[in-house]
């Protein structure tokens, strides 16, 4: 058995195959997925599994350089809470910016997520 949290066999070897800069997408169960990124779907009904856990295990691995937050799910007290979580600072993108990055990606995971705009692009950065 894995010592980290994420069990997920193909979640994981995504990670593991992530080099400096690659891209990997979580998104909420609306978020297109445009053709090209690997499409790792974890969604069983709406709210199951929720983002943030997801967020948390991919986290468990993955060393992560930028991090980037639509504009538009920034609320009256400012970025969602599950920001709080990520290792460096939210930037904020338009939405329209953040979907065409994720056709960047090497993958996007979706969440049964059903809070609009709850979704983040991570960067890989390096443990050296």
């Amino acid at each position: 058995m894995k010592r980290t949290s994420l069990l997920h066999a193909e979640l994981s070897h995504v990670i593991a195959q992530l080099g400096h800069g690659d891209l990997l997408v979580i998104g909420d169960a609306g978020l297109p997925i445009p053709d090209g990124p690997r499409r790792i779907d974890l969604a069983v009904t709406p709210g199951l599994p929720a983002f943030a856990p997801v967020l948390r295990a991919v986290l468990s691995e993955m060393q992560v350089e930028r991090a980037l937050v639509a504009e538009e799910a920034r609320g009256s007290t400012g970025l969602p809470a599950w920001c709080a979580e990520l290792p460096v600072a939210a930037e904020t993108v338009t939405h329209e910016e953040l979907k065409r990055l994720s056709a960047r990606a090497r993958a996007v995971v979706r969440t049964g997520e059903c809070t609009p705009y709850t979704n983040v692009v991570l960067c890989a950065g390096v443990t050296f």
